[in-house]
C-alpha cells in the first residue's frame, strides 16, 4: 500500500520495546517500578506506570522523530512548570536528565494527570467556554518560548494544509471529498496569504477532547491538558482555531463558534484579522483530520478505531460550517 503522501512520523508505526526491557530502563534510570498499562497513541509508545507514590506516563518517542523535536517538546513542558497550568511535569532521571536515549527512541517520564477525558463527558456551552479560556492560558504560558526545532514541518500544522491535496482521494465519501477540496481551495486562495502577517508563537497545536481532562464531578471545569507532541511555531490563531474546531456544536455552529471566540478573546484578545480567519482555519483543521485519518486508517487498519476517533465530529463540523452565512458570521466575530 502506498503512503498517499504521508511520510516521516505519519508514515511510521509506533516503536516497540519488550516490557521487561522497559522496566529495566525505568529502574536503572529513574528508580521506578510498578505495573504498566499501554495507552493509546498514534505514533509513540505510551504507557501508564503505577507506583505506590503516584502514576506516571512513560513515553518512548518514535524513532522517526528527530531528537531535537523531542527536546523541543520536553523544553516546552519545563518552560510551563512555573505557569500554574494543569499540564504534565517532566520527571528528572536519577542523574537529573529530562530525557534518556535508547536505541528504540528517546525515553521520557511525565507525571500522570487525573481527570475524566473530555470526549467522555457531555458537551455544554460552559465546558466549551472553559476550554477556550484554557487554550488561551496555555498560549499565554508559551509566549516567549523559543527553540531551534520550533518550526519543524508537521502535517497537522494548519499552515501546511496545502500539502494535504495528495491525501484527498483517500476520503471515500464523494460529497465529503468535494467539500474538503472546496475548503482547501479557500485556504490556499484566502487564508494562506494572510498568515505571514499575523502573530506567531509556539503553541500546543492539538487541543482535541482526547487530550483534555475535565474535573471529576464537574465536567465543565478543565482539569488537565495532555500530549504536547504536535507543538510547533505557527500563527497564534491556528491554535485557537484547532481548539474551536473540536468545541463546535454542529447543531448550532455559529453560536458555538462565537461563544468559543468570546471566551478565548476575554483571556487573550484576538485582532480583527485573526478573528476573520477563525472559521476558515477551524474548517481547515476539520479537513486535515478527515484527510489524514482517512489515509492512516487505510494504512494501519489494526489501529483504525483510534486513528478515526475524531473523524465523525470533523465531518459534521465541516458540513455545518459550510452551511453558515459567511458574511453574518464574520460580522458577528468582528463585533466581539
Amino acid at each position: 500500500m502506498t503512503d498517499h503522501g504521508l511520510g516521516g512520523l505519519l508514515g511510521s508505526a509506533p516503536p516497540l520495546m519488550a516490557p521487561e526491557a522497559l522496566a529495566a530502563l525505568l529502574a536503572r534510570n529513574y528508580g521506578l517500578a510498578g505495573p504498566m498499562k499501554a495507552l493509546t497513541s498514534e505514533r509513540d509508545l505510551n504507557l501508564h506506570l503505577a507506583t505506590p507514590a503516584q502514576g506516571y506516563v512513560v513515553k518512548l518517542a518514535n524513532a522517526a522523530e528527530p531528537a531535537e523535536v523531542t527536546d523541543f517538546q520536553t523544553r516546552a513542558l519545563v518552560h510551563l512548570e512555573t505557569a500554574g497550568l494543569p499540564v504534565p511535569r517532566v520527571l528528572r532521571s536519577l542523574d537529573g536528565a529530562t530525557e534518556v536515549a535508547t536505541p528504540q527512541g528517546i525515553l521520557r517520564v511525565l507525571t500522570y494527570l487525573e481527570g475524566i477525558p473530555q470526549h467522555l463527558t457531555p458537551k455544554t456551552p460552559a465546558q466549551a467556554a472553559s476550554m477556550a479560556a484554557m487554550a488561551a492560558r496555555i498560549a499565554l504560558g508559551l509566549q516567549g518560548f523559543q527553540h531551534p526545532a520550533a518550526r519543524h514541518v508537521l502535517q497537522w500544522d494548519l499552515k501546511q494544509a496545502a500539502s494535504l491535496r495528495p491525501l484527498l482521494p483517500a476520503i471515500s465519501d464523494p460529497a465529503l471529498r468535494d467539500l474538503a477540496e472546496a475548503s482547501l481551495a479557500r485556504f490556499e486562495a484566502e487564508v494562506a496569504p494572510a498568515l505571514p502577517d499575523l502573530r506567531w508563537q509556539v503553541v500546543h497545536n492539538d487541543l482535541n477532547p482526547h487530550n483534555v481532562l475535565t474535573a471529576v464531578g464537574d465536567p465543565d471545569r478543565i482539569a488537565g491538558v495532555l500530549d504536547f507532541g504536535d507543538m510547533v511555531e505557527t500563527p497564534l490563531i491556528c491554535d485557537a482555531a484547532i481548539a474551536a474546531a473540536y468545541q463546535l456544536d454542529a447543531s448550532d455552529a455559529q453560536a458555538s463558534l462565537l461563544g468559543f471566540a468570546r471566551a478565548y478573546h476575554a483571556v487573550l484578545p484576538l485582532t480583527r484579522a485573526e478573528l476573520r480567519l477563525l472559521p476558515d482555519l477551524a474548517a481547515t483543521r476539520m479537513l486535515t483530520t478527515i484527510a489524514i485519518t482517512s489515509t492512516r486508517a487505510a494504512r494501519y487498519p489494526e489501529n483504525a478505531p483510534y486513528i478515526l476517533r475524531n473523524f465523525p465530529a470533523a465531518r459534521e463540523g465541516l458540513i455545518a460550517l459550510a452551511a453558515l452565512d459567511r458574511t453574518a458570521l464574520l460580522t458577528a466575530l468582528e463585533s466581539l
